[in-house]
C-alpha cells in the first residue's frame, strides 16, 4: 500500500531522445551578506547556460558565523528565488542544525527548521523563476512535517533530495528521546526505500541522491543484536548516519541500476570533486552498484559541479566544475560538447574512463537475484581502485579502469521541451 501511495504522488514522466541531460550542484555559496551579489551573479551565468535544466543548491544558505534571523532567511530565499533556471533547495547543518549554538543566537534548532519548512518549502514548486514541480514527502499524511525532503525526475533518472545535516546528521547525545533525529531517520528510511522500488518498477535508469552531510562511509557499522550487553570505556560516538548507509544499502539492492550519492566534503579536494564507491552493506562487501561524488568546491561563490548524461554516450556520466566568470553565451560550446567524445585534455574536468567501461554490469553483491531492467548490461566491474598514479596526476582524472557507469540517461519534472525551441526549455 505504501508503494502504491509513493506512486500516486510522484507522477513518472517517460524518458524521451533527445538532448543529454545537465544539471548545476552548488552548495555553500551564502555564507554572509557580502556574498549574495557574487551568488546572483553566477545564479545569472548558469540561466546563460541554455543547456542546464535545473540547480541543486546542497545546503547551508547562511554562513557557520551568522544568526538565525529572520531577515537572513528571507534576504537568502530571494536571491535563491531569482534564478532564472529552477532551483532546488536542500538543507544543511548551518540551515538549522547549528542554530542552537551561542554564536547564532542560541535559538532552538527544532523551532528554525520549522520556520525554514514555511518560508522555502510553502508548496510542492521548487525556488526559481520557472519553477520545477516537485513531490515533497510531507504528501504523505504520516510525514506531513518533512517538506523538505522531495523527489522528481528527468530523462529516465530519479533525483532524490534529503535532510541529513553534518556533521553527525544533528544526532544528540543528551538523555531522553532524541525526537528530531528518530523522526527524521524513520522520514528518510521511508522515502530512500519506496522511491527505490518505485523506481525500479518504473523502469527507471538511475538514482540521484543528494544530501548536505558527509555520511563518513568509511564507517558502517555492522548489526550486533547484543551491542548493549557489552561495556566498554572506549565505545565511539554513536553514528548518526547509521540509518541512512542500511538505506542505501537496501536501496541500491532493491533498484539494481545505477545509484549515485552526491554530497558535500570538508576535505580538499584539489580538482573540487571526489568519486569512489565507498559503501559496503553488513557483509562487508562492496556496494557495486552505488558510486559516491563528494563535492569541495574551492570558491563556491562562482563555482559549479557540472554533471551531464546522456545513454549514447560512452561513458554516459560527466563531470566538470565550472566558474562563472568564464561564461558567456555557452550554445556552441555545449552542442560541439554534446557531438565529440570527452578529450582529457581539452576538459580536465571531465571524467574520461578508460575502455573497460564498456564491461558488462550486473546487482550488487548482496541481496537475491532480480531481473534486470531496461538496457542495463549484465555484469558489474569491480569497485575501483583509486590508487595514485605514476603520472602524478589524482586518480578522479585518470581512467579508472573498473569505474562503472552512473547516471545512464537523465530526465524530470523538468518542463519538456516545446519543438523550435532552441534553449530547451519549456515554454
Amino acid at each position: 500500500m505504501l508503494t502504491t501511495l509513493l506512486f500516486a504522488i510522484c507522477p513518472i514522466t517517460h524518458a524521451q531522445d533527445g538532448d543529454p541531460l545537465t544539471f548545476a550542484v552548488i552548495a555553500d555559496a551564502l555564507a554572509r551578506p557580502a556574498d549574495e551579489a557574487p551568488v546572483r551573479q553566477m545564479l545569472d551565468a548558469i540561466g546563460r547556460d541554455r543547456d542546464i535544466a535545473f540547480i541543486v543548491y546542497d545546503g547551508n544558505v547562511k554562513g557557520s558565523a551568522e544568526a538565525c534571523r529572520d531577515s537572513i532567511y528571507q534576504s537568502r530565499r530571494d536571491v535563491l528565488d531569482g534564478s532564472r533556471t529552477p532551483l532546488v533547495l536542500l538543507l544543511g547543518q548551518h540551515d538549522w542544525a547549528d542554530c542552537g549554538l551561542a554564536h547564532t543566537a542560541a535559538y532552538d534548532p527544532v523551532e528554525r527548521l520549522d520556520f525554514v519548512r514555511q518560508l522555502f518549502f510553502a508548496d510542492a514548486n521548487s525556488l526559481g523563476q520557472q519553477p520545477l514541480a516537485l513531490s515533497r514527502e510531507s504528501d504523505v499524511a504520516r510525514f506531513r512535517s518533512f517538506r523538505e525532503i522531495v523527489r522528481w525526475q528527468a530523462q529516465g533518472v530519479a533525483f532524490i533530495g534529503l535532510n541529513a545535516p553534518s556533521p553527525n546528521n544533528h544526532y544528540l547525545t543528551a538523555g531522553g528521546r532524541n525526537g528530531e533525529f528518530e523522526d527524521r531517520a524513520v522520514a528518510t528510511s521511508f522515502w530512500l526505500e519506496h522511491a527505490a522500488e518505485s523506481a525500479r518498477r518504473s523502469g527507471l535508469r538511475a538514482l540521484v541522491i543528494i544530501l548536505q552531510g558527509d555520511p563518513d562511509f568509511a564507517r558502517y557499522e555492522r548489526r550486533d543484536r547484543f551491542a548493549w550487553l557489552r561495556f566498554s570505556r572506549t565505545t565511539p560516538p554513536r553514528d548518526g548516519f547509521l540509518e541512512l548507509k542500511r538505506s542505501l544499502v537496501k536501496a541500491a539492492e532493491t533498484f539494481r541500476g545505477p545509484v549515485i550519492v552526491i554530497h558535500r566534503t570538508e576535505a580538499p579536494e584539489p580538482n573540487g570533486f571526489h568519486i569512489d564507491q565507498p559503501l559496503r552493506n553488513d557483509k562487508g562487501l562492496t556496494v557495486t552498484n552505488l558510486t559516491r561524488v563528494a563535492l569541495a568546491l574551492k570558491k563556491p561563490q562562482s563555482q559549479w559541479l557540472e554533471v551531464s548524461t546522456d545513454a549514447g554516450w560512452r561513458p554516459p556520466f560527466r563531470l566538470r566544475v565550472r566558474d562563472g566568470r568564464t561564461v558567456r553565451d555557452t550554445r556552441s560550446a555545449n552542442e560541439a560538447r554534446k557531438r565529440e567524445p570527452a578529450d582529457p585534455q581539452a576538459d580536465p574536468y571531465a571524467i574520461p574512463y578508460g575502455s573497460p567501461y564498456s564491461a558488462p554490469y550486473s546487482a550488487p553483491a548482496s541481496g537475491p537475484a532480480a531481473p534486470l531492467h531496461h538496457d542495463l548490461p549484465d555484469a558489474l566491474p569491480p569497485a575501483p581502485s583509486l590508487i595514485q598514479p605514476a603520472s602524478g596526476l589524482p586518480p578522479i582524472l585518470t581512467p579508472p579502469q573498473a569505474l562503472p557507469p552512473i547516471l545512464p540517461t537523465p530526465a524530470s519534472s523538468v518542463p519538456p521541451t516545446v519543438p523550435g525551441n532552441t534553449n530547451g526549455r519549456a515554454q
